[in-house]
């Protein structure tokens, strides 16, 4: 239903262009303006497209806050196809304690040579 009236609404848009394109202004309209011998007099003229104008106008105002209303109470899931699978959360390991409370943690013990004896560190 919702895409219905958003095509009746992009219809009413296009009707309301095309009736303010026709309306003639100090500057001239599209039309050619109309003559006396034509069906209709460029007065009846005038009043058909300011009667379709306020009309298309209204239309088009109740259909925008319809579809603001409609819009604002659908309950559509989030599309999720295009996101990335996340990787679970991995709980930080428990912080040990130093084997040696008087050295620094983030030093590492020299390894004893084969011989039994302490490389000097450079």
């Amino acid at each position: 239903m919702f895409t219905f009236l958003l095509v009746v609404h992009a219809i009413i848009a296009a009707l309301l262009v095309t009736v303010i394109l026709m309306q003639r202004s100090e500057g001239g309209g599209l039309t050619t303006g109309g003559s006396p011998s034509g069906l209709m007099s460029a007065r009846g003229a005038a009043d058909f497209l300011t009667r379709s104008t306020a009309i298309l106008a209204g239309l088009f105002i109740a259909m925008s806050i319809l579809l603001a209303v409609l819009a604002a109470t659908r309950h559509d899931a989030i599309d999720t196809s295009l996101a990335r699978p996340t990787a679970p959360a991995v709980a930080p390991a428990a912080p040990t304690a130093p084997a040696d409370a008087g050295a620094p943690a983030n030093l590492a013990a020299p390894a004893p040579a084969e011989n039994g004896a302490v490389p000097i560190a450079r």
